[in-house]
């Protein structure tokens, strides 16, 4: 039998409800936040040369639903960075990103970039482990080391050399590229990367403390295992090598594999 409650007795007192801590820091809004399962760390995501935040909102899921919160980060001259002017070197790149938000604060941080973007990723590391940032590791995917890029050849940056490289290396619908509106803003793009990247150097005594994961694609005709192989020489910590098969976009076709793989390391 149910029992009457006195009057007299203390209310109950509503609990304030959670307060999610990471989205109460401050964060330029063109870097994309997917809120993970776990509350500790983060992972940031730097897309390839060309490419925006936005191509990489699945992948962003897919680490989201089993890791910790994950943010994509947008480069200028791109989507809702379009008027923003580019730097001109890959470290200028890194530094205004790192000064974008307050990476110190989310605590361990894992960072992940694809091809280009894994260049951009590492000189991240170096300004975020020089200002006191938590990276634990950082997750290479499909790209050259930094040490062998002054002496590779340039990428080209003339708008049907550019298209051509595109094509080559895929991950573009082709049916996209019949777009006259979206190959300019490609090409605009991919441009302002490439100008960025050629004049990029590193010597081989450079390392970071983070551990290093290296992953690829076992028909990547422009990245070969070899070469995701020293990226060992910038490893302060751990090294690792793990192959999916694919081409250089291999990534699309394994986005919850590479999540899983990212999210238990």
């Amino acid at each position: 039998m149910l029992q009457a409650v006195p009057n007299d007795l203390p209310k109950t007192i509503a609990e304030p409800p959670m307060i999610d801590e990471q989205s109460q820091l401050t964060f330029q809004p063109w870097i994309k936040r997917s809120a993970g399962r776990k509350s500790d760390g983060a992972t940031v995501v730097f897309p390839h040369a060309g490419g925006a935040a936005a191509a990489y909102r699945a992948f962003a899921a897919a680490l989201a639903a089993g890791g910790a919160d994950v943010y994509v980060v947008q480069y200028p001259q791109r989507a809702d960075r379009l008027t923003h002017p580019a730097p001109d070197t890959i470290e200028e790149l890194a530094a205004q990103l790192f000064d974008a938000g307050e990476w110190t604060r989310l605590g361990p941080l894992k960072l992940f970039g694809h091809c280009m973007g894994a260049v951009i990723a590492f000189e991240f590391a170096r300004v975020a482990e020089a200002k006191g940032a938590d990276v634990r590791s950082l997750w290479v995917s499909a790209s050259q080391a930094p040490c062998t890029i002054a002496t590779s050849p340039r990428l080209p940056t003339a708008e049907a050399e550019v298209i051509a490289n595109m094509v080559d290396l895929g991950g573009t619908d082709e049916r996209l590229l019949a777009d006259e509106d979206f190959v300019d803003l490609l090409v605009r793009a991919v441009r302002a990367d490439y100008l960025a990247f050629n004049r990029y150097a590193c010597g081989d005594d450079v390392q970071l403390r983070a551990d290093v994961h290296t992953v690829g694609g076992r028909n990547d005709h422009r990245v070969s295992e070899d070469m995701l192989r020293r990226w060992a020489t910038h490893a302060g910590g751990a090294f690792t090598l793990s192959l999916f098969d694919g081409g250089h976009f291999y990534i699309n076709d394994h986005l919850d594999a590479v999540a899983e793989l990212v999210n238990d390391v």
